[in-house]
């Protein structure tokens, strides 16, 4: 449905979990489908050196690939939990490590998500390729958050580096309220909202059924 309605963007398939990690080889076959079937530009994988292998063959194949790296909530678990990764020298070291072996292996972009802001830069800085930062500071290239977040659909909780620009969640609660109220009290459907049916036509069928 997004690759019918999107005209002039880069459609980016975010490869989902267990797709890409049992082997080169089916991650290559999958990444080809989001392609052909997807209708997708490129696809995106998360992961660090553990994933040049696969990134290589996948970009061998002719499919571009975005990488991802810091907080990828794919494998959250064994980061342990949903927390900023790469505030101290030897896993920041890791991440820039990372990032220029993705790079490597052919990546043409790579998502930094919730690392310190200077270690974004730092990274940035030694890219040639650009780095898109979620919760990494001004120092990348560019920007991305979650639709989701932006216009505050999700109250329960709003990582840091959210900012919201609408509060949707509200709005959308209000709205149900109201659309409820209206039909218990039968206020809606008024006539406004109902279709008409011509008088000669109903005696017509009245006639016709009794």
């Amino acid at each position: 449905a997004v690759a019918r309605g999107a005209k002039s963007a880069l459609l980016i398939g975010d490869m989902p979990f267990m797709s890409y990690q049992v082997s080169v080889e089916e991650a290559t076959r999958n990444a080809g489908r989001f392609l052909q079937q997807g209708g997708m530009d490129a696809v995106k994988l998360e992961g660090g050196r553990e994933r040049a292998e696969a990134i290589r063959s996948i970009t061998s194949a002719g499919i571009p690939v975005m990488g991802h790296i810091g907080l990828t909530p794919q494998s959250v678990n064994q980061l342990g939990g949903f927390r900023a990764q790469g505030k101290t020298a030897m896993t920041a070291k890791k991440l820039v490590e990372d990032a220029l072996t993705l790079e490597e292996a052919g990546c043409f972009s790579i998502v930094l998500e919730s690392v310190p802001a200077r270690l974004a830069e730092l990274i940035s800085q030694k890219l040639s390729i650009p780095t898109i930062g979620i919760g990494a500071g001004a120092g990348c290239d560019g920007q991305v958050l979650v639709t989701h977040d932006i216009l505050g659909l999700f109250d329960r909780f709003t990582p840091k580096f959210v900012k919201k620009y609408a509060d949707f969640h509200h709005e959308m609660q209000k709205a149900f309220a109201d659309y409820i109220e209206d039909v218990e009290t039968k206020r809606f459907p008024a006539q406004e909202h109902t279709v008409e049916m011509d008088d000669k036509e109903w005696e017509l069928l009245l006639q016709e059924v009794g």
